[in-house]
């Protein structure tokens, strides 16, 4: 039996949790979000509370998804309650970002700026010109799309310009030793 499957997700105020037809669907005050639940798990509410259990006839798939079953409802029931947030920071002289609208424009050191339409249910900020804060109900939708922003121009090891998470060390290569004999 999983660890984490078993424990009870606590429905937190101002969130519903709906199951119908092995889906199940959460709303919050930051959005809503469905996950299809696979077979061989069950889930419930009871008390207050998200139970997940699985059928032990079934296989053992069922048993490796039964954790992983939970911990994505816990994420559903979080994400709608208080939402999930993911910062950028680009670093680089001339690099730039702006919100307009629902386009996250960047200036990256290319010939032209890279413009990337956020996806719905995700909405970015932008502070000082060089810090992203992407905040949204999906965990997995705001981390995508975290790692697609910070694919347009990666931190390179020499000088450390591009896009890095803000929490996120980027380890420094030395560069040519200049007239070394």
């Amino acid at each position: 039996m999983s660890r984490v499957g078993k424990m009870p997700i606590k429905i937190l105020q101002g969130v519903k949790v709906e199951i119908k037809d092995s889906v199940v669907k959460v709303e919050g005050p930051k959005g809503k979000l469905s996950h299809q639940v696979p077979r061989g798990v069950n889930v419930k509410v009871e008390a207050g509370s998200v139970v997940v259990t699985r059928d032990e006839s079934i296989s053992t798939q069922a048993a490796a998804l039964h954790g992983l079953t939970r911990t994505l409802i816990h994420n559903m029931v979080h994400g709608a309650h208080t939402g999930f947030t993911k910062e950028l920071d680009i670093v680089g002289v001339g690099y730039r970002a702006a919100v307009k609208g629902s386009t996250l424009s960047m200036t990256l050191g290319y010939s032209h700026p890279v413009d990337y339409v956020l996806p719905t249910g995700i909405t970015a900020k932008v502070e000082n010109n060089t810090h992203i804060v992407l905040t949204g109900a999906d965990k997995m939708l705001v981390g995508m799309v975290a790692a697609k922003i910070r694919s347009f121009k990666e931190p390179e090891p020499y000088q450390g310009k591009g896009i890095k998470y803000s929490d996120e060390h980027i380890i420094r290569k030395q560069g040519k030793a200049a007239g070394a004999k």
